[in-house]
């Protein structure tokens, strides 16, 4: 039977769906509880009575897709094959168009995000578009884009998350700080401050270059590899291995550390993390197929003297820096923030491996691959 092009690009799609139930891999080789802040209501992927079965679903995807050209239709299959990986353009479709499954009406877009991304999707209150895409910053366009891998998951915050950690801040030193030396205070062992990778980001403004709104540093357990990335761009791709990746990629950096468990980890960063500077603050997109967790002075409460680490799930952004909640923050003679790098705030993000109270690692220089952001306030 002679079958067309368009039925071809069809069933690849409908093959390349989101597993309907999790399958595990998300927190595999991580430890500790597999709950997190950012699963919220919506905390464990299972079947749905309310979706309608898989055949209702088969059959309405079909007929959705079979209405979209061709072209589209591969810019559709590239993003999902690709999960995200490869640069796809916007897949502009009309947005006012709903489809119903079982008892569940949903828009066009929101039935994509559902079928290609998150099948225990609900409302669209619980998704962020990312800024790559062309309906970013739009109000209700005629138009609007429906590649599921321009959109996020957000975290919820508003109920407090499980304690993953929660402990005394551990202080970055200037690297001219006369007790900026060895110390166990804060990691149960050296101190992992960074005394050379602050002089190169302040030579970055003293030679004239651009100025830079964070610098990152890159930590194997306790000793950083490779310089400062300063980063003057508004979004930054933090990654191991990404096809046709453009930013800071962690796979080119030397590394002396022959640790089998550093080497592990490393290997799952894949697509890693995109760093975002948007108008009310930093947002961190979870891209890789493995957890990432967060600890940031403006995720907790103000008046906090402890800090949560925060578990983002793929798919998942989370603000890991609000900028109007930092200004509050430096109030006179505070002990934690008079503490911080003169270049300003940090937010800390491990790879895969969590740390505090209910893990084994007790401090982020125990981990085995971490970021340290630090974010130029001036």
């Amino acid at each position: 039977m002679f079958r067309t092009k368009r039925s071809g690009l069809v069933r690849r799609l409908w093959r390349s769906r989101a597993p309907v139930e999790g399958d595990g891999e998300t927190d595999r080789g991580t430890h500790g509880s597999s709950g997190g802040c950012c699963m919220g209501k919506a905390a464990k992927v299972a079947k749905s009575n309310d979706a309608g079965s898989e055949a209702e679903l088969k059959a309405l995807t079909h007929s959705v897709l079979k209405k979209i050209k061709e072209k589209q239709l591969e810019v559709l299959l590239q993003a999902v094959e690709s999960k995200g990986g490869a640069r796809s353009p916007c897949l502009l479709l009309p947005s006012k168009v709903d489809a119903k499954v079982g008892q569940q009406s949903y828009s066009l877009p929101m039935l994509l995000y559902k079928v290609f991304r998150w099948p225990d999707l609900r409302h669209s209150s619980e998704l962020k578009r990312l800024s790559c895409c062309e309906s970013y910053g739009k109000i209700n366009p005629d138009l609007v884009c429906c590649n599921p891998h321009h959109m996020s998951r957000l975290c919820e915050l508003e109920s407090p998350p499980p304690p993953y950690s929660r402990y005394p801040m551990d202080y970055l030193k200037p690297p001219d700080s006369p007790d900026s030396g060895p110390s166990s205070s804060d990691t149960g062992g050296t101190t992992y401050s960074a005394p050379v990778g602050l002089s190169d980001s302040l030579a970055l403004q003293e030679s004239g270059e651009p100025a830079h709104w964070c610098v990152v540093a890159y930590w194997e357990e306790k000793t950083r590899v490779g310089r400062l990335y300063s980063v003057q761009e508004p979004s930054l791709d933090i990654f191991y291995d990404l096809p046709q990746g453009n930013g800071f990629c962690l796979g080119q950096l030397c590394s002396d550390n022959k640790s089998q468990l550093v080497q592990m980890v490393r290997a799952k960063i894949g697509y890693g993390i995109q760093l975002t500077r948007e108008p009310d603050g930093v947002w961190v997109y979870n891209r890789s197929c493995y957890p990432i967790f967060i600890k940031s002075a403006t995720l907790d409460n103000p008046d906090s003297r402890t800090l949560l680490v925060h578990k983002v799930f793929p798919g998942f952004s989370i603000k890991a820096f609000d900028y109007d909640k930092a200004c509050s923050l430096q109030r006179p003679n505070d002990h934690e923030f008079t503490q911080q790098p003169r270049t300003g705030f940090t937010v800390q993000i491990s790879f895969v491996k969590g740390w505090g109270q209910c893990y084994t690692r007790q401090f982020i220089s125990s981990c085995p691959c971490w970021l340290e952001v630090i974010f130029n306030t001036r």
